[in-house]
């Protein structure tokens, strides 16, 4: 214990914030965004270098080298989800979330640093908002002045605007991150709500290059955080519990169950939509049903899927032939049993019902939002004219729906030691514990027939 709380403590004062430097003497008015922006980079000179490099600015991640030998980078610009579906035709309303101002469409100048928007993090005042449906803008309410003059480092609340509130509402899309975690207590998240950590207390990096691996750092293999890099890599009194870590990942051990406070969505059925039904609310008052986006599930108290994982996956690429008489893998998890790199790792496994074309046999990127989307016309054809222009696809003017699946990974809500899983959660003596051991590989429980399979 004593040398986790060194490690902690190291931590902490290594991290780069924002100096607490009294702004007040910052002088308005501000007549667009852009000039609150350009009074930023007086005195943070080259700032807007470092940030033009980063995956919040591009929505990408590293450049790496494909299966097909080409270079490639995957980030929310170029992946397909089974929440909203994508990125392209309908910029305005995604990126409302952007770390910039006038993402509006595939003519949006990366290069303009004038366009960074260093408010959406470092607001102090907790008044700072943007226009949901206007590229990133803030709203007109907002006092550009005041917010400007009462910046400093970032916090929860900063993070969790967008990453809380990713896919349309708290909790949707990750499961262990939503409203429940801005001030979290000690049971829900021992970190945040027992050591006072914040997002940047294990996020950030240099040069505003933030760490940690979303979909973008899986596709490279890159970016992770890990809780080694802070805790021993044989934490544990008991050997045994250490022995274990070779083959699993702590958070399998330390994160029970997901969306403990708040539920989070766990299928989604995009071809029920368009209809004037009754929306009936579920157990957690949520609702089960959305004219815009058709029938939900929700969940609570999730117990993860538990796959074997060496911290890259597969994506789905936009044009690439799907088996139309099965299920389509939106990322695919690298490795399996054999990998010794691979640990036995928890995942959000994210389920629902797509369109595609099923002439083309790929995917439909649908424009669902604004002038001849589906919200406003509740016409999937003209919706999939549009999106797939978008992207320079041909439509063949025929389309479906077909059945998804997508791994998000369970980082957040750490419960404390006393919560962590037992022995028996997964080596049950009834054979029913919350491991499949076939599935991953193994001829049964281990504890039982000893040690990963090998042949």
């Amino acid at each position: 214990m004593k040398e986790v709380t060194i490690a902690v403590i190291v931590l902490l004062f290594a991290i780069p914030v924002l100096s607490q430097h009294d702004h007040s003497d910052i002088e308005g008015p501000f007549q667009t965004p852009q000039e609150v922006t350009e009074t930023c980079l007086m005195c943070h000179e080259g700032v807007d270098h470092d940030l033009k490099q980063s995956r919040h600015w591009n929505w990408l991640g590293e450049e790496f080298t494909g299966k097909d030998g080409l270079q490639q980078r995957v980030g929310k610009q170029t992946i397909i989800n089974n929440f909203c579906i994508a990125v392209a035709s309908n910029w305005p309303r995604c990126t409302s979330c952007h770390i910039g101002y006038g993402w509006k469409d595939q003519s949006f100048d990366f290069s303009n640093g004038n366009n960074i928007d260093c408010l959406i993090c470092h607001d102090r005042t907790g008044t700072y908002k943007k226009v949901p449906t206007d590229a990133g803008i803030p709203d007109p309410s907002v006092d550009l002045l005041k917010v400007a003059q009462n910046v400093g480092k970032t916090s929860n609340e900063n993070c969790a605007v967008c990453h809380f509130n990713g896919g349309g509402g708290t909790g949707v899309k990750h499961g262990d991150l939503d409203g429940s975690m801005i001030n979290p207590s000690p049971e829900l998240d021992v970190h945040m709500g027992g050591l006072d950590f914040t997002c940047a207390t294990c996020h950030a990096g240099e040069n505003h290059q933030i760490h940690g691996a979303s979909h973008g750092s899986l596709a490279s293999g890159t970016n992770h955080i890990y809780c080694v890099d802070c805790h021993e890599t044989r934490p544990h009194e008991n050997k045994t519990l250490n022995d274990h870590m070779a083959s699993i990942a702590c958070e399998t051990c330390h994160i029970p169950t997901f969306a403990r406070e708040e539920p989070t969505k766990v299928w989604w059925d995009w071809s029920t939509a368009g209809d004037d039904r009754e929306v009936l609310l579920d157990e957690y008052g949520k609702p089960l049903y959305d004219k815009k986006k058709g029938d939900f599930v929700w969940g609570k108290h999730v117990i993860p899927e538990y796959r074997w994982h060496n911290g890259q996956a597969d994506y789905y690429q936009m044009g690439q032939k799907i088996d139309p008489d099965n299920y389509v893998e939106l990322n695919v998890l690298s490795n399996d049993i054999h990998d010794l790199s691979a640990k036995i790792t928890p995942f959000k496994l994210m389920r629902g019902k797509q369109i595609y074309d099923d002439q083309n046999q790929y995917l439909i990127v649908p424009k669902l939002f604004g002038e001849g989307g589906y919200w406003k016309t509740w016409d999937w054809n003209n919706a999939s004219v549009l999106g797939m222009e978008s992207v320079d696809l041909p439509y063949s003017g025929s389309f479906a729906f077909i059945e998804t699946e997508m791994y998000w990974p369970i980082n957040h809500m750490v419960a404390p030691a006393k919560d962590a899983l037992k022995c028996t959660a997964c080596h049950s003596k009834d054979g029913n514990g919350r491991l499949n051991w076939e599935m991953l590989g193994y001829s049964g429980d281990p504890m039982k027939t000893g040690g990963r399979k090998t042949e």
